[in-house]
């Protein structure tokens, strides 16, 4: 699968990291719910580290359709509630 950070690359992942990808999104959601800053900092960072620990960069010549896309590191509360509405980036 691709995965795209926003800001940054896009990396090609083995979709056995797919679940924990979920697990991350879906706690992700929970701390926005709950309105828990540190907690949603905390695992977007954990998000964004597995794509970069786990994926094969892509080269800017090699230009694919995202399956994914996380938000940078940055990404406000407020954004947030936007980009992860509903399930979350990742979606099932």
């Amino acid at each position: 699968m691709i995965v795209r950070i926003m800001g940054d690359k896009q990396y090609r992942m083995d979709s056995c990291f797919l679940d924990d990808m979920n697990s991350i999104d879906n706690q992700i959601v929970s701390h926005i719910d709950k309105g828990d800053v540190e907690a949603y900092k905390k695992d977007l960072f954990r998000l964004v580290s597995l794509v970069r620990a786990q994926g094969e960069p892509l080269g800017a010549e090699n230009i694919a359709i995202s399956d994914i896309v996380v938000p940078p590191e940055d990404l406000s509360l407020e954004e947030a509630r936007r980009v992860f509405a509903g399930e979350g980036i990742i979606k099932g």
